[in-house]
């Protein structure tokens, strides 16, 4: 393994652009490779045996094709279904995976009402009900599995009115308790912060999962000694499942430097 090998990050779509670009200022001259599996999502609707037979062929692509040093899963619902398989599947490998930010917002929150937006296979997922034992003692938590938002991210529809009308179904009730913290569970999220202060009309605490993604990634790198030693700034090339113009133009929105695209082979 060499420290200048790629870091691979995949994602159902466009939501781990979230986390790229965290990554990205963490870690400047490291390489990426994204991968989008537009042609497959979303996620959030597909059983446990779909969502890990995608991460497997992807994580082989980028391990054994790509060559990369570590692969990240920015997803939330590919991490809870498929992390812990990889990991044990591929354990000489960096894996790092994304989750919901509960015990984070536990600690900030002053009021300890705390609500949690995510697909609902996270929603419904053995992992976040174990965060939520661990975690969320003496704190009344919202959990709110929100389809169609991340399709709102896809179609670059990031305030439209289909988007603030799903909003508001989805938080009315966290509104309605006063809840005073928010996890942001599913990476597409954060392309949406605006458009949730806006429907909360009051003060939120936004807990994005990026920055946090992107240290334990740094640490990972340090620990393995694989921290790039370029003084250049790294590359961006993105693999995308069912490649097109418009899926193209959304990815340039979110991540205005994006510009080597190419279909994924699988």
């Amino acid at each position: 393994m060499s420290s200048n090998q790629a870091i691979g990050f995949f994602d159902s779509g466009w939501g781990g652009l979230s986390i790229l670009l965290a990554a990205r200022e963490a870690l400047p001259s490291e390489d990426f490779y994204y991968i989008a599996d537009c042609g497959y999502a979303p996620y959030g609707d597909q059983t446990h045996e779909y969502i890990l037979d995608r991460a497997r062929k992807i994580t082989h692509f980028l391990l054994h094709v790509k060559k990369v040093k570590a692969v990240v899963i920015a997803c939330n619902t590919a991490t809870a279904e498929a992390a812990q398989t990889l990991r044990e599947e591929n354990p000489q490998n960096i894996i790092i995976g994304v989750e919901p930010a509960v015990k984070p917002a536990t600690v900030q929150s002053v009021n300890h009402r705390i609500g949690v937006i995510a697909t609902d296979r996270t929603i419904a997922s053995t992992r976040y009900r174990q965060l939520l034992a661990r975690y969320s003692q003496g704190c009344v938590v919202h959990s709110q599995g929100c389809s169609g938002l991340m399709e709102c991210v896809e179609n670059g529809e990031l305030n439209s009115a289909t988007t603030r009308q799903l909003l508001n179904k989805y938080l009315a009730p966290m509104r309605d308790d006063g809840v005073d913290t928010l996890v942001l569970g599913c990476t597409h999220y954060p392309f949406l912060s605006e458009a949730i202060r806006a429907t909360m009309g009051y003060p939120v605490h936004l807990i994005q999962p990026g920055a946090a993604v992107s240290r334990h990634l740094k640490e990972c790198l340090q620990e393995h000694k694989l921290l790039s030693d370029s003084t250049h700034h790294g590359f961006n090339r993105f693999y995308v499942s069912d490649l097109n113009e418009d899926r193209k133009e959304v990815a340039q929105r979110l991540y205005p430097c994006a510009s080597l695209f190419e279909e994924l082979p699988i």
